[in-house]
């Protein structure tokens, strides 16, 4: 569970413990999240979009703001704004314009951002999002619209990389005009003590539906998306909506959990007061999940939209609509869909492997030859335990679906058991090679020969005679004596089913 400073300021009141907040206050989210599009050029000029350039090396006239220079916009854009619309089961507008949003800030070199208003392209769609526990909820989309991203600042001097307290200010504007999508949620309601889960898988399903599309890395990380949470409270579910803060930029699963989670309780500290919430821009911090007020909330007309003049409408047609929605891959929770029912798995077991990450290697590794279960069993655990022991995702492990897949080939074959198998493992992990290589190389393959087995099971036998005597007295329990004896001798590479064979045959002989 989270764990919340409980610092009491001027202007926040203690905090209210998460559990007792939402007993007493229904929580409503609205969230906002950007992707950044991964197109070749930007938005709205031909300057290339490229992670980690040297600032200020990708810029033209028009994404400097330099008077005259005119914006075309950027097709690509267009149509990858068009694919999410689709997957989110939106409407795509006939006829939609771009609009300026006026505001000065640094980042912003033309003191206003070329967006879309009161027209997007795509609008009135939905998604169901599923919960840890199979849990389904379902988010209804306001609105998908397209527009340019700023610059970056980078303070310099201050405490957190904040402006407040900076020597001076950098800006790097490589940044603006890289195409993005908005999309913005209605109100999302009904989730009560689960609207941190509700929010973070939502944002998740999201990632992973731009991933699938391939309209942008989707790279939290690098900022690739992120996500402004909103969150309100009122006494009851039937009550007018409270008022609202806006956490910005929000760049993480965890954190967009977390802020929802602290967000509640300082609402609630702020009601049970007799205070009001302000309506504002927060800050959210990543080392203790807290939030600080950023600036108070601007409404749009504050921001004296117009429709951009230099811009023409744009108008897809629906031909050309209906090709991109034919060309839509599956989805990742139809995709969720088709191979629970294709593996067979319980449902439990199906979200189990969803949770841990290990979808894709799983079915990249039945493709590799191995059963949906063989595929299951290792990377849920054997490499899961290796994950978990080293800390790391099961995607970051030093072994492939390919070689998970020939490593249950060289047991299906009887080349090598499941014990044998995990020695197999160590030597992938190390570095030393393929299975095949590390069978070889550590001469780990069983052995079938039944001439060395038989030279085994004689000195077992003769280790071991009142055993052998249980065994022709019609006792056949002790025989697993025998076998292990033999499975020591040769290191466990050994067939027991075979062994147990031939002890049989030698006793009876």
């Amino acid at each position: 569970m989270t764990t919340q400073s409980t610092t009491t300021t001027a202007s926040t009141p203690r905090l209210v413990p998460y559990d007792d907040a939402v007993r007493r206050y229904d929580p409503v989210l609205g969230i906002e999240v950007h992707v950044e599009l991964g197109t070749r050029t930007k938005m709205f000029c031909a300057a290339e979009v490229s992670f980690g350039a040297d600032p200020n090396t990708q810029t033209t006239p028009v994404s400097l703001g330099l008077p005259g220079a005119l914006p075309v916009v950027n097709g690509t854009a267009v149509e990858y704004a068009i694919r999410i619309g689709l997957a989110l089961n939106c409407q795509i507008a006939e006829s939609c314009r771009f609009a300026r949003k006026n505001y000065f800030y640094p980042d912003v070199p033309k003191n206003f951002q070329t967006s879309q208003y009161d027209e997007p392209i795509a609008f009135d769609g939905w998604l169901d999002v599923e919960l840890e526990d199979g849990t389904v909820h379902r988010v209804e989309i306001e609105r998908a619209h397209m527009e340019e991203d700023a610059g970056k600042n980078t303070h310099v001097g201050g405490s957190a990389g904040r402006i407040h307290g900076a020597e001076y200010s950098l800006v790097d504007y490589n940044r603006a005009g890289i195409p993005l999508v908005e999309i913005v949620t209605r109100p999302i309601e009904g989730a009560g003590e689960r609207a941190p889960e509700v929010a973070r898988a939502y944002v998740q399903a999201l990632r992973d539906i731009f991933r699938v599309l391939d309209v942008s890395e989707a790279r939290m990380e690098r900022g690739n998306v992120r996500a402004d949470v909103n969150l309100s409270l009122r006494p009851t579910p039937e009550s007018p909506l409270g008022t609202r803060t806006e956490t910005k930029n929000v760049n993480s699963f965890r954190s967009v959990e977390r802020a929802v989670r602290y967000e509640v309780s300082r609402q609630a500290a702020i009601l049970d007061a007799g205070q009001t919430v302000i309506q504002e821009t927060r800050h959210f911090h990543e080392e203790d999940g807290s939030t600080s007020p950023g600036r108070v909330k601007s409404d749009a007309e504050d921001y004296r939209y117009f429709p951009e003049p230099d811009l023409v409408p744009v108008a897809p047609s629906r031909e050309w609509v209906e090709e991109i929605r034919a060309t839509l891959p599956e989805l990742p929770q139809a995709r969720r869909r088709r191979l629970h029912d294709e593996w067979g798995f319980a449902d439990a077991e199906m979200r189990d492997v969803v949770n841990a990450g290990a979808l894709d290697l799983i079915e990249s590794t039945v493709a590799a030859g191995a059963t949906a279960a063989a595929a299951r069993k290792w990377w849920m655990g054997e490499l899961a335990r290796r994950a978990k022991q080293d800390e790391v995702e099961l995607a970051e492990l030093a072994i492939t679906p390919g070689q998970i897949g020939e490593l249950q080939q060289l047991v299906d074959a009887g080349r090598i058991n499941d014990k044998i198998a995990r020695q197999v493992l160590d030597g992938v992990l190390a570095g030393e090679g393929d299975p095949e290589q590390v069978v070889v190389a550590r001469g780990l393959e069983i052995v079938s020969d039944d001439g060395p087995l038989l030279a085994a099971i004689d000195e077992a036998l003769a280790a071991q005679p009142d055993i052998v005597a249980k065994v022709r007295a019609g006792n056949q329990g002790p025989v697993g004596a025998i076998i292990g004896a033999v499975m020591k001798t040769t290191r466990g590479q050994a067939d027991a089913k075979r062994v147990r064979e031939l002890v049989l045959e030698r006793i009876g002989g």
